[in-house]
């Protein structure tokens, strides 16, 4: 139990290191690689002093076992800090990515809406010519009446073969543009496929899951598991030190023994009679 013990603690260790190494890197773009070296061996430092403060603290100083409690208690907060940063990054990256993809979805459903608003303009136009026919038609009972009304569909017969070729064209234009919304809607639909779990963690703590909400919802998550991850990692490793001091073996010398030395050395003559200075 021991050894896994000690093994929970370092992988918890380990990984909760690299998270908050990256997330400092991160926040500190211009330095990465000595952010990165300073981060490890803060890490590292950290672990060693947490040991070293529980097997030490009966004996240590006041002051030196003031610093390094403070010393590990800040670099715990600043690995919960990396770590923050580092999930918050990813979260974001993938935030960006379906908002790249929506607004282009945006972008060709305006489009797509604006030919269907031409097309119904176009066809509300060609419904009133037809109209004007027909109310002339139904007004008249003589041939007149059916000759003026092929003479006004003759006069419309320019616009309305404008009409119709707006109306094609429209139509032709709509399915190009569904044509290249199709696999831009498709990757919008994956990425919010794999974000879907955080969708019912906002529904279930927030009632929604508007974008607002979803925010929310991941910084709740993140919150939670940086409460629980360095700070689990030093708990194990002090438990570990605690097994291990508590299995150390221990030497113990009998009274019998001590007697015998005791007895041993009041007999001597070096011990009772002192040695006289040579002339």
């Amino acid at each position: 139990m021991i050894y896994l013990t000690f093994l929970a603690a370092l992988l918890l260790s380990g990984i909760a290191g690299y998270y908050s190494v990256i997330g400092l890197a991160a926040i500190f773009m211009g330095a990465f690689w000595p952010i990165v070296f300073m981060g490890s061996c803060l890490e590292f430092a950290k672990l060693v002093t947490a040991s070293w403060l529980y097997r030490n603290w009966k004996t240590a100083p006041v002051l030196l076992k003031s610093y390094l409690t403070v010393a590990v208690l800040l670099l715990m907060l600043i690995t919960s800090m990396g770590i923050f940063g580092y999930l918050s990054k990813a979260h974001l990256e993938q935030s960006v990515v379906i908002g790249e993809s929506a607004s282009k979805v945006a972008i060709y459903d305006e489009k797509i809406k604006t030919e269907k608003e031409n097309i119904e303009a176009n066809r509300k136009a060609l419904k009133q010519m037809d109209e004007g026919v027909d109310q002339v038609l139904g007004r008249s009972t003589d041939e007149k009446g059916a000759d003026k009304a092929v003479a006004i569909r003759r006069s419309q017969q320019k616009e309305r073969t404008r009409l119709q070729a707006e109306i094609q064209k429209s139509q032709q234009s709509i399915a190009e543009l569904n044509d290249a919304r199709a696999p831009i809607a498709a990757d919008v639909r994956k990425v919010e496929a794999e974000v879907g779990p955080i969708k019912y963690v906002a529904e279930l703590v927030y009632g929604e899951s508007t974008t607002e909400m979803i925010d929310k919802a991941v910084r709740l998550m993140i919150i939670l598991i940086i409460f629980v991850f360095d700070p689990l990692a030093i708990l194990l490793l002090i438990a570990a030190n605690m097994e291990l001091k508590k299995n150390a073996p221990r030497v113990i010398v009998e009274p019998a023994v001590i007697e015998k030395k005791e007895e041993a050395t009041m007999e001597s003559p070096s011990a009772v009679t002192p040695r006289k200075p040579k002339k």
